[in-house]
């Protein structure tokens, strides 16, 4: 898909829109790590976002979600008979969640998102500056 211009704004805000649904799914994985369920199937699977390259007809690109995808990682069994979610054998699957890699991702989405603030500003100074010059 070609769009017709992009600018530094149209590129950047695009970008932080892609990092804020990878913030998100990221939150929500981290908000369901331990959870359990009575079933495998109902168990809590992590999500990542899938980001698609955009280009415009000058070759300049950015970026979008193109689709959250479920991870292949298994949910574990426990067999906890007292959990009131237990199913009729005493087990229950946890969320298939590894937590450390998500506080990870949680960090690396900031700092994209703060490097695309950082262009953002830039691009605003530069801006700013050019028109002090023509007064």
């Amino acid at each position: 898909m070609t769009m017709n211009n992009f600018s530094v704004f149209d590129i950047s805000g695009r970008a932080m829109s892609a990092q804020l649904v990878r913030l998100n799914t990221t939150a929500s994985n981290l908000a369901n790590a331990g959870t359990v369920a009575g079933s495998e199937a109902g168990a809590f699977r992590s999500m990542k976002p899938v980001f698609r390259t955009v280009m415009d007809d000058h070759g300049r690109a950015t970026v979008q979600v193109d689709q959250v995808t479920v991870g292949k990682m298994a949910p574990s069994k426990r067999h906890d008979p007292s959990n009131p979610l237990a199913d009729k054998d005493g087990n229950v699957w946890e969320a298939a969640v590894d937590s450390a890699a998500e506080l990870v991702e949680m960090v690396e989405t900031a700092r994209q998102y703060q490097n695309n603030v950082q262009v953002l500003e830039t691009a605003k100074g530069l801006i700013n500056e050019t028109l002090r010059m023509g007064q």
